[in-house]
């Protein structure tokens, strides 16, 4: 009698499944999301799928907020702990949203779903609370109210645009290091002229 040895399933958290979900919005958009497709990707069963979620929802709704903290809050949080410089703020959010933007396929796949009522709420939540972060580091390089309102959202406008180039056409953009900070700066150059 041959005794097969069969490796133990690893147990899957919460977590795994929302991001599973992020890489098939990702790869296919909202429609990928899909119980069977995502425990095959997992190498589990669907009954891994049902001890975390109760629907597929509930999953979507777990991998926008992933999605949110990672690209969202967790950004914040970052530049709000760097010293009291709005200039290297500013700089250093430009810089680091424009590499994730390069990096981060999921932004664009979700903008491209911002009917869907689920999706619709992470980015206008999303959206508001960067558009903020923003105005709030003009107002502390001194523009008034209304004006760092404006900046603010030419400064979301372009990493929009970015992101959107990054995954639409990235040969357009400059690729070389220098080149790269060099188109940084005059974005940012942009965006603070008086």
């Amino acid at each position: 009698m041959v005794v097969s040895e069969q490796k133990p399933r690893r147990r899957l958290s919460k977590d795994a499944w929302a991001d599973a979900a992020l890489a098939a919005i990702a790869e296919g958009g909202l429609a990928a999301v899909a119980v069977e497709p995502l425990a095959t990707r997992l190498h589990t069963t669907k009954g891994s799928f049902y001890w975390h979620f109760p629907t597929r929802d509930a999953l979507l709704d777990a991998a926008l907020a992933r999605w949110e903290e990672r690209t969202t809050t967790d950004v914040a949080a970052e530049i709000a702990a760097l010293p009291d410089d709005p200039e290297l703020r500013l700089r250093r959010l430009v810089t680091r949203v424009a590499g994730m933007a390069e990096r981060d396929p999921v932004g664009p796949a979700l903008l491209a779903s911002a009917g869907h009522p689920r999706v619709a709420a992470v980015l206008d939540r999303v959206t508001r609370t960067r558009i903020d972060l923003i105005v709030l580091i003009f107002e502390d390089m001194g523009f008034p109210p209304a004006a760092a309102t404006r900046r603010a959202l030419l400064a979301y406008s372009a990493y929009l645009g970015h992101a959107e180039l990054t995954h639409s056409t990235p040969e357009v953009l400059p690729t070389a290091p220098d080149e790269r900070h060099a188109y940084l700066d005059d974005v940012l150059r942009a965006l603070t002229a008086r």
